[in-house]
């Protein structure tokens, strides 16, 4: 595993992240809170090469089995 990166809650999603990955993302920060979009932030890490992106709380997109859509 090698660490990626974090970022907050409606900031510009890393580059590396694929775009299908993007869209859940902003999905799921649309059924936050105004106190959980202020308060949480992601975090990118990359496993077997694929990303996982948690979000404080434990919410999680993407997985080692998912497979790319593009």
């Amino acid at each position: 595993m090698m660490v990626g990166s974090r970022f907050s809650v409606g900031a510009d999603i890393p580059s590396s992240v694929p775009p299908h990955l993007q869209a859940d993302i902003r999905a799921v920060e649309e059924t936050l809170t105004d106190n959980e979009r202020h308060t949480l932030r992601w975090t990118l890490t990359w496993l077997e090469g694929r990303p996982i992106i948690t979000l404080d709380n434990g919410t999680q997109v993407g997985s080692v089995g998912h497979e790319n859509a593009d």
